[in-house]
C-alpha cells in the first residue's frame, strides 16, 4: 500500500519511506532517515539525519526525533538515532541521535513516551517502557525493558534502570535502580520489590519472594553491595531473575541507590 504524504510536508527525497505511512502538513524530514512501513507522522514533527525507525510508530505534533546531541563533544559526525516497532511518541518529545561516529541512541519497541519527555544521546531503552509527562533522560543512560517512570523523572547521565522497576513523580536519581523495585523520594530510594510488574510478568509468588529476600540483603545488611551480591548467589535460590539482580549489582559503576 502507497504511503499517504501531504504535499505540504517537506520530505526529502533522499528519505527512504516504508508502505503505508501517513505523513501529515508541516512536517519535516532530512536525508539519511529511514521510515518502516505503517508509521503515522503527525503535523509539525521534525524527523532529523541519522534517524532509523522502524514499523508502525506514532508520533505526535511537535516531537524531534533524531535532533543534534546536546553534547559539548559532538563535533558534527555521523551517528543514529534508532527506533523499533509500535511506539507511540507523544507531544513535545525530543530524542537525540549519538554523539560520536558509529554511535547509536536507540529506543525498543512498544514504548509510550508521553507529552514532554526527552531522552538524550547514547542512551539505550528497551521494550514495553513508559515515560510520563516531562520526564528527563540524560545522556549514556540504559534503560531494560518493562520500566515505568512517573511524570518529571529525572535520570542523570551515565545511570542504568534494571528491567521491571518504577520510578516515582518528582524523582532525581543519579545511581543506578536495580531490576524489579520500585525508587522514589528526595534523596531517592529503595521502596520494595516491584510486584505489580512482577505479577503483570508472570513471575511465581516464590520467585517474588526470593526476590524480595535478595533486596533485603542489598539493602538491610552491613556489606558492600559487591558482597551482597556474592551473598544473594549463596544463599538465594537462583533463577533468570536472580541472576539478572546480581549481574545489575556487579556491573554497577555508579553505585545503587540506597534504601530510604
Amino acid at each position: 500500500m502507497a504511503s499517504e504524504i501531504s504535499p505540504r510536508a517537506e520530505v526529502s527525497p533522499k528519505a527512504k519511506i516504508g508502505e503505508g505511512c501517513k505523513i501529515f502538513p508541516f512536517v519535516y524530514i532530512e536525508d539519511n532517515v529511514v521510515i518502516g512501513d505503517g508509521c503515522i507522522i503527525f503535523p509539525f514533527v521534525s524527523i532529523l539525519n541519522g534517524t532509523r525507525m522502524g514499523s508502525h510508530n506514532k508520533v505526535h505534533q511537535g516531537s524531534v526525533i533524531g535532533a543534534l546531541p546536546q553534547d559539548f563533544d559532538f563535533r558534527g559526525e555521523r551517528s543514529e538515532c534508532v527506533i523499533g516497532d509500535n511506539n507511540v511518541i507523544r507531544e513535545n518529545v525530543v530524542i537525540n541521535r549519538a554523539t560520536h561516529t558509529g554511535g547509536q541512541t536507540v529506543i525498543g519497541n512498544g514504548n509510550f513516551l508521553m507529552e514532554g519527555a526527552h531522552i538524550s544521546h547514547d542512551t539505550k531503552v528497551g521494550d514495553n517502557c513508559v515515560f510520563g509527562y516531562g520526564t528527563k533522560i540524560a545522556g549514556d543512560c540504559e534503560i531494560g525493558n518493562g520500566v515505568i517512570f512517573s511524570s518529571s523523572v529525572v535520570e542523570n547521565a551515565g545511570t542504568r534502570v534494571g528491567e521491571g522497576s518504577m520510578i516515582q513523580a518528582g524523582t532525581t536519581f543519579s545511581k543506578d535502580v536495580p531490576p524489579y523495585v520500585i525508587a522514589g523520594g528526595s534523596p531517592v530510594g529503595y521502596h520494595g520489590p516491584n510486584t505489580t510488574m512482577m505479577t503483570a510478568y508472570g513471575i511465581e509468588a516464590k520467585v517474588q519472594k526470593h526476590i524480595a529476600n535478595a533486596y533485603r540483603l542489598v539493602f538491610n545488611g552491613q556489606n558492600s553491595v559487591q558482597d551482597a551480591a556474592l551473598q544473594i548467589k549463596e544463599q538465594v535460590p537462583d533463577s533468570p531473575e536472580i541472576g539478572n539482580i546480581v549481574s545489575f549489582i556487579r556491573q554497577t559503576r555508579k553505585g545503587i541507590i540506597s534504601k530510604i
